[in-house]
This record gives structure tokens, sequence and C-alpha cells, in this order.
């Protein structure tokens, strides 16, 4: 089982003083074990290194690239694909930090940052990395049993997903790339549980969930939506047509267990 104390942390900062800086707060959390790279390709050497790290904390902006293509590299690589990731940035565009949402980041956090903030994103980086812990916390609901469908037009997205979806325990997991995809799977068989992104192409979340609610087989199955989306009347058009909840990307891995206790 894997706790603060004994984590092992790849950080990738092209600046010496705010490395320093990060590396304290990661100190006053107990993380003693931290290897500082300056560019996204030493990052990647350090995640292939023996013994790898357990989780990458990086910047945006790196000399030889963003942060965004280092996520996406180590999605790309099935040795570091399931590897998770933190984000710290002053970037605020959400076109910036979308392929870091889509990538499956552990969490996005501000420069600066609090304690508590950072705290909060390894915590779910624990949760993730802790995978019978999490099993266990969802043993009484039989989940290998159950029926899910998972729909976003970004693969890296379901892969993520459905990694995590796999360590609490499910075993059944259909995927589609949007909403138009996901419609015959819909007619075909009841779902326990259905994920949906908010924007896909050919047939977005918000008219997926109108589908599911119009449509006996999966009527009254829970709906959650996993989206950047940060448009408030969309969301609020999303919540009318019948979603059981709304989840930002990224998510924490306890917030995602708790909706799933609830849902079933």
């Amino acid at each position: 089982m894997f706790d603060l104390h004994h984590l092992t942390v790849c950080l990738v900062e092209p600046s010496r003083p705010q490395g320093t800086i990060i590396q304290g707060y990661l100190q006053q959390l107990g993380i003693e074990r931290v290897t500082i790279c300056t560019d996204g390709a030493a990052a990647l050497a350090c995640m292939r290194a023996v013994p790898r790290p357990d989780i990458v904390v990086s910047a945006m902006y790196l000399p030889d690239m963003t942060g965004a293509d280092l996520v996406v590299s180590m999605r790309a690589d099935e040795d570091l694909r399931e590897m998770p990731f933190v984000l710290i940035s002053s970037e605020t565009r959400p076109q910036q930090l979308d392929a870091i949402r889509q990538a499956g980041a552990m969490a996005i956090l501000p420069k600066p940052f609090t304690l508590v903030q950072l705290d909060r994103g390894l915590c779910s980086a624990l949760d993730y990395l802790n995978a019978e812990e999490l099993r266990s916390s969802l043993e009484g609901f039989d989940l290998d049993a159950r029926q899910v469908l998972l729909v976003d037009d970004s693969v890296t997205s379901r892969h993520y997903l459905r990694s995590v979806l796999e360590r609490m325990g499910f075993e059944h997991i259909s995927e589609a790339g949007n909403g138009a995809e996901a419609v015959p799977l819909l007619d075909a068989q009841r779902f326990d549980l259905i994920l949906t992104d908010y924007n896909m192409p050919e047939m977005d979340g918000k008219a997926l969930i109108e589908y599911i609610r119009s449509h006996p087989v999966n009527m009254a199955s829970p709906v959650l939506m996993i989206s950047g989306e940060q448009d408030f009347a969309r969301l609020a058009a999303v919540e009318e047509a019948g979603v059981s909840a709304i989840c930002d990307k990224p998510f924490e891995i306890d917030t995602l267990r708790q909706l799933v206790t609830q849902f079933l």
C-alpha cells in the first residue's frame, strides 16, 4: 500500500527557484524522494529508469515541450500510461489545459498553490495507486457483475477512465466514441452506469442524455457526465436533460467512488 511518505516523485520544473519551492512543499508533506528534471526528455528518461517514480508533478511550459505534450507521451507509452500526473501551472486558458484534462491528470494546481491543494492532488493519486484498497471499499456493490458504458471521443481519456473503473472492480465496460456510436449499445442492453463526456462530434453529451431519458431500456440508469466544460448555461441544460451528476475533469478518485456508491 502506498502512502505519502513512501511516494517517489519526478518533479519536472525548468525554474530552479520554483523547483526548490515545490520540493519544499513536498517535504512538508513527508515526501523526501524527489528527482527534479528541467525538461521533458529528462523526465521521460527518469520515468523509464529503475526504480520508477510513483507520480509525475510537472510545470506546463518546458524547454523542449509542454506539460500537455509530456502527459500525452506518457499515455502513449504502455509502460508509463498509468503513471499519475499532476500539473502545476499559472496557465488558465481552457484550450491550453484541455489536453491535460483529456489525458487524465489527477489534478491541475495553480501557481501559486497552497499546501492543502497539493495534498489533495497527491491524495487523489494515492487513491488511484492503492487499487486494492479502492476495490475493497466498494466490495458490497458486486461491481464485477455490473455493466458500464463509457462514452468519450478521446481515446486517451477513455483509456484513463477505464483504468480507474477497473481499479474500482468493474469488469464489463463497453466503449463508444460519441453519442451516435453509443445509441446501438444503449438499444441492445441495460447498463448499470453510464459515463459520458460533453463535447463530442455527431452527438454530444446533452443529446445523448436526452436520448437515454426518452428510451425505456436505460431510462432509469444513472448517467454521470465527466467533462471539462466550463459553460454554465450548457451545464444547466445538461442538468435539465436528466444527468444524474456532473464531475469535472480532472476529478478526484474519491469523488468518483462516492458517486458510484450513491448510484449503485
